[in-house]
């Protein structure tokens, strides 16, 4: 039924089967909508990354950094860093697995909980229409957008080289993401609608959240910091 709550997700699943069946009770969860209001919103964003230099995409027990920053209308940007081993190996499809639980202890380690957290992966374009940006926000209970460089499965055509244009993605005839052009010259970003929100709110936050740099400021600071912790060996 429409506008119905859905009741978050607890916890993260431990093995593929577990988590396919989660991502199909996502897909099919209609929760109520979330949406940007006006004045100062925090904005969070949260990024993982593992260690350098092992073989293939990545193995369970790999190190890992996950870093989340939160930005308000006039305080300094709130971060906080965490470091642990990946539960499981890269899987497409099912990145849940390997960076869920990182990512979800770095968001609960800020002093400052964000209206709404960027998440660099996708929303519905995804095999099962549940990437990581939507679960995680199932997790958190907290509204999600997905924020990647480029598509996982949709297609679309690029948009006008123009601030703020925006072109959609689709799988099968159905939009599931958009491109969205931040400045003149620069490559576009590929924008998810993820946990409680949909393509216009997504677009809405990135256009708010964005700075100077192609990646917008939340989740710019995210990266950083996360990169930062992995070259200190913290």
């Amino acid at each position: 039924m429409a506008g119905t709550q859905s009741a978050p997700v607890r916890g993260w699943p431990a093995t593929a089967a577990e988590l396919v069946a989660v991502q199909e009770a996502l897909a099919a969860a209609n929760p109520e909508p979330w949406r940007l209001e006006s004045g100062p919103r925090a904005v969070g964003g949260v990024f993982v990354c593992f260690a350098r230099g092992g073989p293939g995409p990545g193995a369970a027990g790999d190190p890992g950094w996950a870093a989340a920053a939160v930005l308000g209308a006039h305080a300094a940007p709130c971060i906080a860093v965490v470091r642990g081993a990946a539960p499981a190996p890269y899987l497409p499809g099912l990145l849940a697995l390997r960076e869920g639980a990182l990512l979800e202890a770095a968001v609960q380690r800020l002093a400052a909980r964000p209206d709404v957290l960027l998440v660099n992966a996708t929303g519905r374009d995804h095999p099962r229409r549940a990437g990581l940006a939507l679960h995680l926000g199932a997790v958190l209970d907290l509204p999600t957008v997905g924020v990647t460089a480029r598509p996982l499965l949709a297609t679309g055509t690029l948009p006008a080289d123009a601030p703020g244009a925006t072109s959609p993605l689709g799988i099968d005839g159905e939009t599931v993401a958009c491109w969205l052009r931040l400045r003149r010259g620069v490559a576009p970003l590929v924008v998810h609608p993820g946990w409680r929100t949909d393509l216009a709110a997504a677009v809405a936050v990135v256009v708010a959240a964005a700075g100077r740099a192609r990646t917008p400021e939340p989740l710019r600071q995210a990266r950083r910091a996360a990169r930062e912790a992995r070259a200190a060996g913290r």
